[in-house]
């Protein structure tokens, strides 16, 4: 017998505040056609005063809940990567933990930035396959808004605030490619890079900081490293990219998704795309983009889907799974 991690249920929340880029003009010297030639971004959310990355997470962790039928209190578990969490303690995912009303298991986060999601869902999978869990909510949500230099159009235009949840559980599978639920995982860092990307700022400095981004250089190592994990990932799990439905990958920028779907042999009509809509949501879009995509009728039960992402550390990895 082999156990899986399956997607049960999925949801995401967006706040309501949309602001296009054509708000930025007034401000900076740039242009909606700048910001859209540059990233393929058209749109993004911002998180309104006093709403914080937990709400986020909580709203699309109900959502998740109901498209799943289940309550709070069926999660043994919840993983929220995030690198914007409200506080400096406790964690945000025992925040959702309250807000859900749920009161037992346990809840932690995970913070690898942009690639938070995929390290989540890994650890995620590794507490399912390792008998401490059998159902756990997984979360990304950012409101990376807060930590934007509002004077830096290279950066501020390019980020957003959302979340997204999934719920996996444990199924018993045949132990080959056919089984749903995750197949396969691959992680990387390499702090050798930490200066491309990086927050000017923590705790033990005693300021927020601003988000700092060399984007030549990290657009250099996204499309190679990205195309590399997504390979490593579904060499693991002994398929081939003809076989793949659908690459979910982190929506920093139109042209590294591109990118990474041109090394990978893939056509972008295999791809699911929501960078326009949402800008750049680091630990959140993956997981926003799942939920889309299934909304859209693009994910389908069954479809071999691949999603892949980097981030500052720098830190980049790749899951595999069959919807």
């Amino acid at each position: 017998m082999t156990i899986r991690s399956v997607v049960v249920g999925l949801g995401h929340y967006l706040p309501e505040r949309i602001v296009p880029n054509s708000e930025f003009e007034a401000s900076l010297d740039t242009s909606d056609e700048w910001i859209r030639s540059r990233s393929g971004i058209e749109r993004r959310h911002f998180a309104a005063e006093g709403e914080t990355t937990s709400d986020l997470a909580t709203k699309a962790a109900r959502n998740a809940l109901a498209d799943a039928g289940l309550s709070a209190n069926d999660l043994d578990a919840i993983v929220v990567a995030t690198s914007t969490a409200d506080l400096t303690f406790p964690s945000a995912a025992t925040m959702v933990q309250s807000a859900l009303g749920m009161n037992r298991g346990f809840a932690f986060d995970v913070q690898a930035v942009c690639a938070g999601f995929i390290y989540a869902m890994t650890t995620a999978n590794a507490l399912i396959l390792s008998g401490q869990a059998k159902r756990i909510m997984v979360i990304g949500a950012e409101t990376f808004s807060r930590i934007m230099d509002w004077t830096d159009r290279s950066t501020c235009v390019l980020f957003g605030d959302g979340a997204g949840a999934v719920i996996l559980e444990a199924h018993e599978g045949t132990g080959d490619k056919s089984d749903r639920g995750i197949l396969s995982v691959d992680l990387n860092s390499d702090g050798t890079h930490r200066d491309i990307l990086y927050v000017d700022g923590g705790v033990s400095t005693q300021t927020t900081g601003y988000l700092r981004m060399q984007g030549k250089e990290v657009f250099r190592h996204a499309v190679e490293k990205l195309a590399k994990t997504a390979t490593t990932a579904m060499e693991k799990a002994d398929i081939t990219s003809d076989e793949v439905d659908w690459i979910v990958p982190h929506q920093a920028n139109i042209r590294i998704i591109q990118g990474t779907a041109k090394k990978l042999g893939l056509s972008m009509d295999h791809v699911v795309v929501t960078v326009q809509d949402h800008g750049n949501t680091s630990a959140a879009s993956i997981p926003l983009a799942l939920s889309v995509g299934v909304e859209r009728g693009q994910i389908k039960r069954g479809d071999l889907v691949v999603t892949e992402a980097i981030g500052g550390g720098l830190a980049w990895g790749a899951v595999v799974l069959r919807w």
